[in-house]
């Protein structure tokens, strides 16, 4: 009995000093600090947007008719008038045919007006002759003038005709060309949309026969950047991106136009910001997306403080804060109590912020964190009833 209270005495002095050494630790406020920082920030604005060629061509028909032959596939290489596809072209040479045909009988009317106009002139002189003779009437002599002014203007109708054949002619020789369909610049071919045997209708749009990149080795991204950042967007900034194809391999290039024409979808207003980038070994393919992140500043070899330190707020009155900077301020363990020092910021990359002020040094610890539990915290758990 008597080795029991001795060990009930023995843990109560235990429990009592444990509780005492907790109730002082509690009292002696603990935090999560960081360092402040020498490197590098880059402030940017990041999109997304499609890789797509510098001119794209579309190349289409202004005829209907049947494909009889495609000399043009998928990736081939293409030369600025060369052949790469061809409509049947049997009902259009024999429209030229009918044309042609249309106007030689044209021309033998004008030949036929013509000589009628040389006969009716002479009877016309003769009755005149014969008039002055008193060997005809007067009324002759009128109706030989009205047959002659009638044979003059069948020429002139003729020779209208014939003009008229002639442009019938050119235009079904241009609808003959047209079955030919030629590139129309040198490129490469992204798409073809039709097949040998296919029908392509060109009466109420031109249909799309081939889809031609003029130069793969230059492309551009049509970023979509949002309004509250293209305020500080220009021409020639520096642009880093990514594709899902390359992950780890970045790409570079420029900014090259802000299009001011605004891009609402659901009540979100975005702007397309062109990119120019080379692409010199093909990697990049039209249609693919890209992550953008254009550069608005750099800054090298600079103090940075965490933007979490710069987040931390400590309403504790016993704090102490300097009255330097009170606009943007960090916090400092300065004893065993936190200390407030204002500072001026410049740029920052959403994890770092640049220090202009010099009252803060390379390695000093900042807080960005309480560890401690407030006082008034209510203990977590059950209540039990008895």
């Amino acid at each position: 009995m008597k080795k029991i209270l001795i060990g009930i005495a023995i843990a109560a002095i235990m429990g009592g000093a444990a509780y005492f050494a907790l109730r002082s630790k509690g009292d002696v406020p603990q935090f999560r600090t960081d360092k402040v920082t020498r490197g590098d920030i880059v402030s940017s604005v990041t999109a997304t947007g499609t890789v797509n060629a510098v001119t794209t061509v579309l190349v289409g028909t202004q005829v209907s008719g049947t494909i009889k032959a495609i000399y043009a596939d998928y990736n081939s290489r293409v030369k600025k008038g060369q052949l790469i596809a061809q409509i049947d072209p049997a009902l259009f040479e024999a429209q030229v045919d009918q044309a042609k045909a249309n106007l030689l009988a044209a021309k033998s009317n004008l030949t036929k007006a013509e000589v009628a106009v040389t006969d009716t002139r002479r009877t016309l002189e003769r009755n005149r002759e014969l008039l002055a003779k008193n060997l005809i009437a007067r009324s002759d002599l009128d109706t030989a003038g009205t047959n002659y002014d009638s044979a003059v203007a069948q020429v002139n109708a003729n020779k209208a005709q014939v003009e008229q054949a002639a442009a019938a002619l050119r235009i079904a020789e241009t609808n003959l060309r047209y079955t030919r369909i030629l590139s129309p610049v040198d490129g490469i071919v992204v798409s073809r949309n039709v097949d040998v045997g296919q029908t392509v209708a060109a009466s109420f749009q031109t249909p799309t026969l081939f889809n031609i990149a003029q130069d793969l080795t230059k492309m551009q991204i049509d970023s979509s950047v949002a309004e509250a950042d293209i305020g500080n967007i220009r021409v020639g900034q520096p642009v880093e991106f990514t594709v899902d194809a390359y992950p780890d391999s970045p790409f570079k290039g420029s900014v090259s136009e802000v299009r001011n024409a605004p891009i609402t979808v659901q009540n979100v207003v975005t702007y397309d910001v062109v990119v120019n980038v080379a692409n010199p070994e093909l990697k990049l393919k039209p249609g693919m997306t890209a992550n953008v992140s254009i550069i608005i500043s750099k800054r090298e070899n600079i103090l940075r403080v965490p933007n979490a330190a710069l987040r931390f707020r400590f309403t504790d009155k016993r704090a102490k804060t300097e009255t330097r900077g009170k606009g943007v301020g960090v916090w400092v363990v300065d004893g065993e109590k936190p200390t407030r020092i204002g500072v001026t910021t410049g740029i920052s990359d959403g994890n770092n912020t640049e220090l202009l002020s010099d009252n803060l040094k390379e390695g000093q610890e900042l807080i960005v964190e309480s560890l401690a539990k407030p006082k008034n915290q209510a203990q977590s758990g059950p209540r039990i009833h008895l």
